[in-house]
């Protein structure tokens, strides 16, 4: 009996030696703090629980990153003309990777203008299709700018950087959104799923002519009753050309995350097998 207890012992350790920093290197999850909430000991508190609360998974050990005003002015203000100040950046995302088969976005209530069919939506554009994602803000916040948190996050969980003409599309069309849902007073997710099925179409179709793409615009928009103007159709025709002339290196974004993906595992299966070796070896 001692013996068999050594021998399991021992293939226990080996285990363990070969499995553990294979584990350790597939920690695909990551928080980014907006730097308000971070430097604010209540805010980040708050955050931390709604985060585990909606997990259901602990965030000991999680890969953390803080996005400032830069971080989000370095896309923004080409984009929307608009700049944040430090107080200001207080959205946060949760990203967790090993969601493999669908992209589950949750956002809370806190976030008043940006709903997850609208990230989804800009995520979708950058080559993002996998994952959990969960948005939330210790105060009122619109959540557009939040959008550069999620995809830091994502980079933070794969350790592959997204390139930056992709994230400025997927930027303009959050922002996009955002402005057509204010101009016309539309539901959010009406407008989300305006872009998905004239984004489907024009990639479908290959279509690059900006008027062919406004009157589709129109068109989808009159299906789904909106009212949609020529200026507002020639901006939404605006950001999905952007989006189609980066639709390659999204593509190879998305690429390289399912590639991370395919690699994650269970996380308990060292648990797992471990059991099995203690019922065989009787300890």
């Amino acid at each position: 009996m001692m013996k068999k207890t050594k021998i399991g012992f021992i293939l226990i350790t080996i285990f363990l030696l070969i499995v553990t920093p294979l584990a350790a290197a597939q920690n695909t999850t990551a928080i980014t703090y907006g730097e308000a909430t971070y430097n604010n000991q209540n805010y980040k508190q708050n955050v931390d629980n709604y985060f585990k609360s909606n997990s259901g998974k602990s965030l000991d050990n999680i890969n953390q990153k803080i996005i400032t005003a830069s971080d989000v002015n370095k896309i923004s203000q080409d984009i929307s003309g608009k700049t944040y100040s430090s107080n200001q950046i207080v959205s946060c995302a949760y990203v967790d990777l090993s969601e493999k088969n669908n992209l589950n976005i949750e956002v809370d209530n806190k976030i008043t203008t940006v709903t997850a069919s609208m990230y989804k939506s800009a995520l979708n554009s950058a080559g993002i299709k996998n994952g959990h994602v969960i948005i939330t803000s210790p105060t009122s916040a619109t959540g557009e700018s939040a959008l550069a948190g999620v995809m830091q996050a994502y980079e933070t969980a794969s350790g592959s950087e997204m390139p930056s003409v992709v994230k400025e599309a997927a930027t303009k069309e959050i922002y996009t959104q955002t402005d057509i849902v204010n101009k016309t007073g539309a539901d959010p997710d009406k407008i989300a799923n305006l872009f998905v099925q004239v984004k489907q179409e024009v990639i479908n179709q290959n279509i690059t002519d900006k008027t062919e793409i406004q009157n589709i615009i129109i068109d989808n928009s009159k299906n789904i009753n909106i009212n949609i103007t020529q200026d507002q159709a020639s901006e939404i025709a605006d950001s999905i050309l952007k989006t189609q002339s980066v639709q390659g290196q999204a593509d190879d974004y998305q690429n390289k995350l399912s590639n991370i993906t395919s690699q994650v595992q269970d996380s308990g299966i060292i648990d797992q097998i471990i059991s099995i070796v203690k019922q065989i070896f009787g300890f």
